[in-house]
């Protein structure tokens, strides 16, 4: 017996000097920032702006991105050609159309504000094939959507996709009441919204929109035909991107296979990376060289490829019993002044219950939350000039 309790005693002691010791890893680092040079875009050689973003990264302790302000950018082409790109102030340099031609390879040149000089390697105008279709099926309670598309020449086999996706919003409550407040914020009269007792259509439809920050890449390089069929996006189970309608813009982009590779450990690094038993960050650097210091580092992989779109539309009737519903209280008021600044001064007038024989309110009723009430909480409205 005793020497059961010895050996106990000795596991514990060592199990407790094991965990005074344990220390968070910290990979070594240089003790200061190094702002690395990130190039994000491609050099359109479709119909469509070219759009560029520069910006700098942080340390390992430091993942914020800073954008390159003041820089100077233009396309070249291997012809003496050059299209410069209009600086927008805020690290995003573009051009609303390039006029490029298939027999000229181009590349990316950029001078930073503080006169350092960087360029892509100069790559040839890429075709990308149409998007042939965008479909979706319901998937675990939620929607999950389908690229489609094919090259019959072969001659693709690297592809990568971006998206925009924009959803209408109502508000949970049609609005026709509001408070009248004086300079101390209390409420003096509940009004009609309108004199003919509509309700706010502005504070009622809105949209909203979102692009995609994943990367997305789809390969056909190990298929006897160059034809894709891929998941591109998912649809959360009762999300609101579905309770009225849902549109997505795919955008769809064909790459060199360096490119592909470049973008699979871009991918791997911003999607896979956590503990020490996770795989760890590769170097990435691109198809980018500081001209003015050969030994730097830049992250950026910039080619000639035309941007492919095709829009879907995805109606909520479409996805019956699809279950998106925003929790929201509703009470009962008596229009009186006292009784609206004792119980209801800071909640949401919405609709009157009974109104007396001259058509004045005698109570009416509000919610708790103003996102039950605005849609603009959640949305802007304007409605896009391609929804239906």
């Amino acid at each position: 017996m005793k020497e059961i309790l010895s050996a106990t005693v000795v596991f514990i002691v060592i199990m407790l000097t094991f965990a005074m010791c344990k220390q968070a890893y910290e990979p070594p680092a240089q003790s200061h920032n190094i702002r690395l040079l990130v190039v994000e875009g491609f050099i359109n050689g479709g119909q469509g702006p070219t759009t560029i973003f520069l910006s700098r990264t942080g340390d390992l302790q430091d993942q914020s991105k800073r954008s390159e302000l003041g820089a100077k950018v233009k396309v070249e082409g291997d012809d003496g050609s050059t299209f410069p790109l209009a600086d927008s102030l805020n690290g995003k340099y573009s051009l609303p159309q390039l006029s490029l031609r298939s027999n000229v390879k181009y590349r990316l040149r950029i001078i930073t504000a503080d006169g350092k000089e960087y360029a892509s390697d100069y790559t040839p105008v890429r075709h990308t094939p149409p998007i042939d279709s965008i479909t979706w099926q319901m998937d675990d309670g939620g929607v999950r959507l389908y690229v489609n598309t094919h090259d019959p020449q072969s001659l693709t086999k690297y592809y990568q996709w971006k998206y925009e996706e924009t959803w209408e919003i109502h508000s949970t409550y049609r609005s026709t009441l509001k408070y009248l407040r004086d300079a101390s914020n209390r409420v003096t009269q509940l009004l009609w919204r309108y004199p003919d007792h509509g309700f706010d259509s502005t504070i009622y439809q809105c949209w909203t929109s979102l692009s995609s920050t994943s990367i997305i890449l789809g390969s056909s390089e190990n298929l006897t035909a160059d034809v894709i069929y891929l998941p591109v996006h998912y649809i959360e189970p009762a999300s609101e991107k579905l309770s009225v309608l849902y549109s997505i813009n795919l955008k769809q982009y064909a790459l060199s296979q360096d490119a592909y590779l470049f973008m699979q450990k871009m991918k791997k690094n911003t999607e896979q990376v956590g503990t020490l038993f996770d795989a760890q960050p590769s170097q990435i650097s691109g198809n980018f060289k500081c001209l003015t210091n050969p030994g730097e580092l830049v992250i950026g992989f910039v080619e000639v490829t035309e941007e492919q779109t095709k829009r879907a539309f995805i109606y909520n009737s479409q996805v019956p019993g699809w279950s998106y519903n925003m929790i929201c209280m509703q009470k009962i008021i008596d229009n009186n002044l006292d009784s609206i600044n004792k119980y209801a001064a800071f909640l949401y007038p919405t609709l009157p219950d009974t109104l007396d024989p001259l058509g004045g309110i005698v109570t009416f009723y509000v919610t708790d939350r103003e996102s039950c009430v605005d849609c603009n909480t959640r949305g802007v409205h304007r409605k896009p000039a391609f929804w239906p």
